[in-house]
């Protein structure tokens, strides 16, 4: 009874592990309602009859087949399993590499702006008590090192900087840093722009100390390629107290006063006070209304005679700019023009200056016929002195049908020095066109008398300074004497600027000067005053 019990359970253990194995099996299969079907009608057979002895023979010559398939499904899946394991962790390395470069500079390693943010935010919220300083780093003349040495160059420079950074703080702050660790106190922003942020400050002392020894260290020669590289760093500093002020204003505050050190001469420091944001907020708000000062016929032209020496005979004018804004009435060229540079916006207002002054003469040879012989001057800016002015002078010439010979363009002494390839080409088409230039502010910007050579200018104007310090400074009367004898010898005509006395005229005159303008005789008109003037000469 026994023997027969074992063996009516050995079939059915074997039918068990034929069972796991198969239910095992169609984990792999991809058609599950087959495999649920086959597994069935299995079990069906095997519990329809007590014939164990052939059905025992079958599961035991099908077993080793069923558990070597088994075996490497299970083997197959390990591996799997391994791929995978192997896979999250690559995942895991792109995802840290990812976060790495959200918050860190690839190239000098150190955090970024964003991070450097962060940091700040911390600072924003201690105790009420609690000072930190931000020092906003941009290195002078970077782009000349890049234009000179290459872009390799420029790298290893901003490496060894930042290097010089760290090292200052680490050796010397007496300030405690943000984390403990003052690579985290330190930051590029991108380009030549690095941060440092200071915390637990006693006193801005403590920050001009900082300040004074990173110049210091920073200003020292710096080898690349083999030969002394300098650089100099302006800084803006500002700082904060706890809970008053959100991070992103006091970068920006710490960058207004980086840009006043610049103006300042560079390689200098300038700590924010109100005044500054005062000033970058009209300065925002002058660049925003400049943007449509075109477009909303805000600007006006004033004219200023140009008269012979001799004979006070107005042989032409100067077509001077203002901008007629609603919100302060009129404003002169010294307030914006300097914005106007430096967003570009004086291109399209250069443009409308020289389209409007052409149609404006074209305008008074027609009322005047007895005046077509005058000329009208336009000063031309830096970043107007482009190949694209040609063009420009072509198409106003067409619209107004002025003489290209009535047309002066001044421009100074910096517009030649920037290119002197580039200007030259310009200045032989101008020629070609019969356009006159003349150089304007002779004597007071970067001047190289080599390009005089170079360029036949029609015409020197001696700067209103020189004119009025000639009887107060010697050297003044002789750089007016030697700008008109020298023009003279290379065939050029002097106009003197700023005359305001019968004194200078009479001097100018004795001088050999061939034309003066100034208020003497008369200030910028509008164009109404310059008809009656016009009428009553």
């Amino acid at each position: 009874m026994k023997r027969v019990t074992e063996y009516h359970l050995l079939p059915r253990l074997a039918i068990y592990i034929v069972l796991l194995a198969w239910l095992i099996l169609g984990l792999y299969i991809a058609d599950i309602t087959e495999h649920i079907g086959f597994t069935t009608a299995i079990i069906r057979y095997f519990l329809s009859t007590e014939e164990y002895g052939v059905k025992f023979r079958a599961l035991i010559l099908l077993a080793p087949f069923v558990l070597t398939v088994v075996s490497y499904l299970i083997n197959e899946r390990a591996k799997l399993f391994k791929q995978t394991i192997v896979l999250n962790k690559q995942l895991q390395q792109q995802v840290e590499m990812l976060e790495h470069f959200a918050f860190y500079d690839e190239l000098t390693g150190l955090p970024n702006r964003a991070s450097f943010i962060d940091g700040l935010r911390a600072s924003t919220t201690r105790q009420k008590d609690y000072m930190f300083a931000v020092l906003f780093l941009d290195l002078d003349r970077f782009k000349n090192i890049n234009d000179s040495l290459g872009h390799m160059a420029g790298d290893l420079l901003l490496k060894e900087v930042a290097a010089r950074i760290k090292r200052s703080l680490r050796a010397y702050d007496t300030a405690t840093l943000l984390t403990g660790n003052n690579d985290e106190a330190v930051a590029r922003f991108g380009g030549d722009e690095f941060g440092v942020l200071l915390s637990d400050i006693k006193s801005v002392m403590d920050v001009v100390r900082v300040a004074e020894r990173l110049h210091n260290e920073i200003k020292n020669p710096i080898k690349i390629y083999d030969r002394d590289v300098y650089s100099t760093v302006s800084i803006g500093i500002t700082v904060g107290k706890a809970g008053c002020e959100r991070p992103e204003d006091i970068l920006r505050d710490a960058d207004t006063a980086m840009y006043k050190a610049k103006s300042l001469g560079r390689g200098g420091y300038v700590i924010f006070d109100e005044a500054m944001h005062a000033q970058a907020t009209s300065y925002l708000q002058m660049e925003n209304s400049l943007r449509r000062i075109v477009e909303k016929n805000e600007c006006v032209l004033h004219y200023q005679p140009v008269l012979i020496s001799d004979a006070n005979k107005i042989v032409g004018f100067e077509a001077l700019l203002r901008w007629e804004w609603p919100e302060k009435g009129l404003v002169f060229p010294q307030e914006f023009i300097s914005v106007a540079e430096e967003t570009g916006l004086i291109v399209p207002i250069g443009i409308w200056v020289v389209r409007e002054a052409c149609r404006q003469m074209r305008q008074w040879h027609q009322t005047f016929p007895e005046y077509d012989h005058l000329t009208i001057s336009v000063n031309i800016s830096n970043r107007q002195f482009t190949p694209d002015l040609i063009e420009s002078i072509k198409q106003v010439m067409n619209e107004t049908g002025l003489n290209p010979g009535n047309l002066k363009l001044e421009i100074t002494e910096s517009v030649i020095m920037n290119n002197i390839e580039i200007a030259a080409d310009i200045f032989s088409q101008l020629k070609n066109l019969n356009v006159k230039v003349q150089i304007d502010d002779f004597g007071t910007g970067y001047s190289s008398l080599s390009y005089l050579g170079l360029f036949a200018f029609d015409a020197l104007k001696i700067d209103k300074s020189f004119v009025k310090a000639m009887f107060d400074n010697k050297w003044a009367m002789e750089i007016v004497k030697t700008i008109i004898s020298m023009a003279h010898n290379l065939n050029m005509e002097v106009i003197a600027e700023g005359v305001e006395t019968v004194e200078q005229l009479e001097e100018l005159r004795a001088l050999k000067c061939d034309y003066f303008q100034g208020y003497w005789f008369s200030k910028p008109l509008d164009s109404r005053e310059v008809e009656a003037l016009l009428e009553k000469q």
